[in-house]
């Protein structure tokens, strides 16, 4: 074990997809916009209304009945995501590195058999994952819902922003269904479920609260970064929409996970002033390999650096405060939608 350990999301800080997202777009009709219109309804819930006990996330949750409805199975959720992977670039070089550096964690709202695929391909123990579980094969629906279920479909599409009409949908009338039983239990690990694993893994690792690193780009990501920053850990937006930059002590706008390495080659060796210090000069610098050089980089890491970023588009890595704030989000939602595309980058 290692004194610090990084904890990272998934989607985002090292894959661009929406696994989710992309299998509501393939196996239902429509699925596309339905999958956006109840990831706008989950943000209402968590971020508007602020419901007792809400999990953020719960897209993942209110989806399911729709799959049911085109007999999804374990089995097609495993295949469509092992041939559906696309990494951010150099994230393998990134976990390579910190596989010899830090305590190395995955934690992603995602269902478990994306994350699964995705723990195999980036090469990360499956054991150092936490996920969304879900057995769909045990999930049914008999005709008569089935017929429910496609009308309330087609109800929230005509009716994207009747919030009250959702409420009725997934918290009356689906509650009164067998379905629900199994689905109201399934913890999704987003937001406070997120935290929660961030407490298992302290625990685990036997590590100081403040020698843990989070990084996130979503609304699910809030309380992981607030914690880490609040206990003097490190807490990086990378590419981030408005809800991590609320919250994060430091943003990351970039193509490429190197930027990321470049930060974390740091924090392995160092404590948290030395990144910071870090960050300072790499804004005030004019000579970005003698800066390199002083910190004493990773030579395969500033390598790959130099090779994908030159004197006109060095990334963005900047401590976070109010006189910067709208121009980092204004990049980061704009480097957001432009690597992952603007249906994903516009998901909470």
């Amino acid at each position: 074990m290692f004194e610090k350990s990084f904890i990272t999301d998934c989607e985002g800080p090292l894959t661009l997809n929406d696994n989710a997202f992309e299998m509501a777009a393939k196996f239902i009709e429509d699925g596309d916009e339905l999958f956006k219109v109840l990831s706008l309804y989950d943000d209402y819930l968590a971020d508007i209304v602020k419901k007792e006990n809400y999990k953020v996330g719960n897209t993942l949750k209110f989806i399911l009945p729709f799959f049911v409805c085109e007999n999804l199975k374990n089995k097609d959720m495993v295949d469509f995501s092992k041939n559906n992977i696309y990494s951010v670039a150099d994230a393998k070089l990134l976990l390579s590195y910190l596989k010899e550096a830090m305590n190395t964690y995955i934690v992603s709202t995602s269902y478990g058999q994306y994350i699964e695929a995705v723990s195999d391909y980036l090469e990360v123990p499956f054991e150092n994952t936490f996920y969304t579980d879900v057995d769909v094969d045990a999930l049914s629906l008999n005709d008569d819902e089935i017929e429910k279920i496609q009308e309330f479909k087609d109800l929230i599409l005509e009716n994207p922003e009747d919030y009250e009409l959702f409420d009725d949908i997934f918290y009356s009338q689906i509650a009164e269904m067998s379905i629900y039983d199994k689905i109201k239990d399934i913890e999704v690990v987003g937001g406070q479920g997120k935290k929660l694993a961030i407490d298992c893994i302290i625990e685990r690792d036997n590590i100081d609260v403040n020698n843990m690193w989070y990084i996130g780009d979503s609304i699910t990501d809030v309380e992981p970064l607030a914690f880490a920053r609040d206990n003097g850990g490190i807490s990086i937006s990378f590419n981030g929409n408005e809800y991590p930059l609320k919250v994060a002590e430091i943003a990351i706008v970039s193509p490429s996970a190197v930027a990321t390495a470049v930060v974390a080659n740091i924090y392995a060796q160092n404590d948290k002033s030395e990144v910071l210090k870090f960050i300072e000069n790499y804004n005030a610098c004019e000579n970005y390999e003698e800066l390199f050089d002083d910190y004493k980089i990773d030579l395969k890491i500033k390598e790959k650096f130099f090779e994908v970023f030159d004197d006109n588009n060095y990334p963005i890595i900047k401590i976070i405060d109010e006189n910067n704030f709208d121009d980092i989000l204004k990049a980061s939602k704009y480097m957001r939608n432009n690597i992952r595309g603007e249906d994903i980058g516009g998901l909470g």
